[in-house]
């Protein structure tokens, strides 16, 4: 094969991938968040589970994105494997638009040739240009990003047959299909092509571009083929390396499934070849016949799978232990509709997971103090797992909670619905400054960034404070203890003036030039994070103290707080003085160094 062919070939298969690509993104970018909504929720169903998997992936253009997207609904909670599996079971079958739009390319002769994509590839690319240039707004430009893909796509395809063509004289290329009609060989190839390019709708696409050669016979095709479809896989399996254990068991299924479509169409067409023999069996097959055994291959091993998935669910989870369970599973299957019918029971099963959220968040400052200190990667997938908690545990108990209040409660109850639901809001946003101070430490570890030993004590002081308000908050609300929440609101004062301290004690480095920009701006990242995480624990204070009141006004923290620090009592005083003592006293003594 000349190497000006070698190079066009390489040429079209580039263009049919960024079409392929420019192509899913913009569906993507156009659906937005309604896509993700969509999987999340319409999947109460299997057979609609299915179907909306075939949906997205005809609408999107890619079985992998659609596979993906479910992964990371599995591996953030959001999804159960009963709901996931049949979605990419759906589009395994919905991948194979892409062939049947391609072999479009077999049209010719009269009117229909004009349909040919390859004749409409310039006008897609000329109109969505046009729109481009004309119209600067975000959805004329998505549209216009659209049209285009479908041309860069159809001329990729082009591209790719015309430098095939001189294969049509090879008689070295005529060994080589020889060679594939072996099903071992060509299972391997349709696989590592798959593979290489990291998309069946590409890999199959390639194939049809080889169809008007002429040397494709369906004893070459069928084999390579059927490796695709058990290539596809890849994406999926890269994707799923560092997701949840419930995420690698949709990935196992995924493979499962089509390595059994694999097993029995070899079984059955090699079998029946033996026995009687296909007539058509060296004859060669074009671009549409492609695209439809491409298809009748996934109609056939969804149907045969389908009716066995939650069995296939089962059996993966014997390769795949899921061990305990996860902290969501196990926390958020306390909040069952059967405790509705008795509200207070209910109300203490809410209380429970917004215990376990306090925990939590707890768990994740302290992980995030560590990941300041020295950066650990593993550490830091447990503060993620532990941030998707809190953020899937504010949703669901927040709905349920709405649930209960629909009920008849009494005052007291309806208080303490209250409080539960500004308390899970205010540990989830602890959780989120936690995240932030995390992203610290990632940055400083990236930019070989360190605090000198006199930073690190600094901070030290202010971590075991913020530390000791979150403790606080946490035996508080567990206990319902108005005595314990009282310590909170002065606590919060100190750490206000420690951060204030802080403050003018970096700006004094700075002015001094003992301090630079990059580790300057990290400092005042991690003060501004923590300053905030003491405000929400002075929250859930707050609300203890209103849900242990039996008045019926209207509850103003402002005012509450107002009063405290204008009038504040003996004990608030001396609490506050106890607290400037053990945190903000021994930082003031300090010498200023380097930073």
């Amino acid at each position: 094969m000349p190497i000006e062919n070698i190079i066009q070939l390489i040429g079209g298969v580039g263009m049919f991938l960024y079409g392929m690509s420019m192509l899913s993104g913009s569906l993507e970018r156009i659906a937005g968040s309604r896509l993700e909504n969509t999987l999340a929720k319409l999947t109460d169903n299997k057979f609609k589970a299915l179907g909306l998997g075939v949906f997205v992936t005809c609408a999107i253009q890619s079985s992998a994105a659609t596979s993906v997207m479910v992964l990371g609904f599995l591996n953030a909670g959001i999804m159960n494997l009963l709901q996931a599996v049949p979605v990419i079971m759906g589009a395994n079958i919905g991948t194979t638009i892409t062939a049947q739009i391609l072999r479009l390319n077999d049209l010719s002769g009269g009117i229909v040739q004009y349909l040919n994509p390859s004749k409409l590839a310039p006008i897609f690319i000329a109109l969505g240009a046009g729109i481009s240039l004309v119209n600067k707004k975000t959805k004329a430009r998505n549209a216009s990003s659209l049209i285009i893909g479908f041309g860069i796509l159809f001329v990729g395809m082009s591209t790719m047959s015309t430098a095939l063509d001189p294969l049509k004289q090879s008689e070295s290329f005529r060994s080589f299909l020889l060679v594939l009609k072996n099903p071992a060989l060509g299972v391997v190839v349709g696989i590592l092509i798959t593979a290489v390019l990291q998309s069946s709708s590409a890999a199959v696409g390639m194939l049809q571009s080889m169809a008007p050669t002429g040397l494709l016979a369906w004893s070459t095709a069928i084999p390579i083929l059927i490796g695709m479809n058990i290539g596809k896989c890849v994406t999926v399996v890269l994707a799923g390396l560092g997701t949840n254990k419930k995420a690698k068991r949709a990935v196992l299924i995924d493979v499962i499934n089509n390595s059994i479509g694999a097993v029995v169409f070899i079984a059955v067409i090699y079998t029946i070849q033996a026995v009687h023999g296909f007539a058509f069996w060296d004859d060669n097959l074009s671009s549409g016949q492609i695209a439809n055994f491409h298809t009748i291959f996934n109609l056939v091993t969804g149907c045969l799978v389908f009716p066995i998935y939650p069995k296939l669910i089962q059996y993966s989870g014997k390769i795949i232990k899921d061990g305990e369970g996860s902290k969501m599973e196990k926390e958020l299957a306390l909040l069952d509709d059967l405790f509705l019918k008795t509200p207070a029971l209910a109300l203490e099963q809410c209380k429970a997971v917004a215990v376990a959220m306090g925990e939590t968040a707890l768990e994740n400052f302290n992980i995030s103090c560590d990941l300041v200190e020295e950066y650990d990667e593993k550490k830091r997938e447990i503060l993620d797992e532990n941030e998707r908690f809190l953020d899937k545990s504010e949703t669901v108990l927040g709905e349920y909670i709405i649930k209960i209040t629909a009920k008849d409660l009494n005052k007291q109850q309806t208080r303490f619905a209250t409080s539960i639901m500004h308390t899970l809001g205010d540990y989830e946003r602890i959780g989120d400054y936690s995240d932030n101070i995390a992203d610290v430490g990632a940055y400083n570890h990236s930019q070989g960034l360190r605090f000198s030993d006199e930073g690190k004590a600094e901070l030290s002081y202010l971590f075991d404070a913020v530390r000791n308000i979150i403790e606080m908050t946490n035996e508080s609300f567990l206990s319902d203890n108005e005595t314990v929440a009282s310590r909170i609101e002065p606590l919060e004062e100190t750490i206000d003036d420690l951060v204030e301290l802080l403050k003018n004690r970096h700006i004094d480095r700075l002015q001094h030039g003992k301090c630079n920009v990059e580790k300057g701006i990290s400092f005042i990242e991690l003060l501004t994070n923590m300053e905030r995480i003491s405000d929400h624990c002075s929250n859930i204070a707050l609300h203890i103290t209103k849900n242990k009141t039996s008045t019926d006004e209207v509850f103003d923290p402002h005012k509450i707080l107002g009063t405290l620090h204008e009038g504040p009592t003996e004990e608030y005083r001396a609490l506050y003085a106890y607290y400037v003592n053990r945190y903000c006293e021994p930082v003031s003594k300090m010498r200023i160094d380097t930073m």
